[in-house]
């Protein structure tokens, strides 16, 4: 997208931001069903995804289940906007929060331990970032993949950055500066689930498929010294907002085994996702990085 586009794009953005969000979620769903036919090669990855997962599921259900999901997807995708350029009051009314928000501030004032936000890739996982900034007291950090286009970047850096205390570092860049952030205090806000190819993973089961899965939340957690709290992003229908859901910490984590632990989390994610299925982030490639001999699935 040239740079003409991009401002337009962005300002188109800042316009859907005004709208009431029964509107916003209608306009949403509606861009949903749109891509969902339009976007062919995304539409076969969920649904290969889904048949990998779910075997047992009959087919004209996971065409359905995929349909809906390009539903939820087009909602965030619109309802980005209000992460951008809403008021911070404005976002914090349509957030509702289940759970115990303020397990970081309480271990981190009791015991200098810090906290590991651990948050899937639920379609509304902005507003699992947003309900952290907003409505609890550590400040926080994130790591952010570099976006190609430097006005989108700036636009997604500036949009992650406004509604509260955070730092967000690259992923090409060392971690050295993160640890340095979380030692200080800053929770830390991870995304376990997707595929980064072998490096620093190990091939754990997701939903019985070996899934290359990252070691780091393991063991930047026992390096750390840290407490690890699942958050679980709920986009609610209609006009009705989000409910973030803040688990209990995980117990006995991490240990000394850290693909363990890994295909542990992986457990935790898979439990949240049949909650809400049609939610969870199908159109991302899961199963890209394959184990040595095995053929690609996609």
């Amino acid at each position: 997208m040239k740079g003409l586009g991009v401002r337009l794009a962005l300002g188109l953005l800042w316009l859907l931001s005004w709208l009431p969000l029964p509107v916003l979620a209608a306009l949403g769903r509606g861009l949903g069903a749109l891509l969902h036919p339009l976007a062919g090669s995304r539409r076969r990855i969920a649904l290969r995804n889904l048949a990998l997962c779910f075997p047992e599921m009959p087919e004209a259900k996971r065409r359905a289940l995929v349909k809906e999901h390009f539903r939820w997807l087009g909602r965030s995708l619109l309802e980005r906007a209000l992460f951008w350029y809403a008021p911070p009051e404005r976002i914090k009314r349509l957030i509702q929060v289940e759970g115990d928000i303020g397990l970081a501030e309480r271990e981190y004032q009791t015991t200098g331990r810090a906290t590991m936000w651990l948050c899937p890739h639920f379609v509304g996982l902005d507003v699992a970032g947003a309900s952290i900034l907003l409505q609890q007291k550590r400040p926080g950090a994130s790591i952010y993949q570099t976006q190609s286009n430097p006005l989108i970047d700036a636009a997604m850096k500036r949009g992650r950055l406004r509604l509260g205390d955070a730092e967000i570092f690259p992923r090409s860049d060392s971690v050295k500066p993160l640890f340095r952030a979380i030692k200080a205090g800053r929770g830390f806000f991870n995304l376990p689930d997707m595929d980064f190819g072998a490096k620093d993973a190990a091939f754990v089961p997701f939903f019985g498929v070996s899934a290359a899965t990252l070691l780091a939340p393991s063991r930047m957690a026992r390096m750390l010294n840290m407490v690890v709290q699942p958050v679980i992003a709920e986009t609610l229908p209609g006009g009705q907002g989000w409910r973030i859901h803040f688990l209990p910490p995980i117990k006995d984590f991490p240990t000394t085994d850290a693909e363990a632990d890994t295909a542990r989390l992986n457990r935790i994610i898979e439990a949240e996702i049949l909650k809400r299925p049609a939610q969870y982030l199908w159109v991302h490639k899961r199963f890209k990085t394959r184990p040595p001999g095995q053929p690609s699935v996609y």
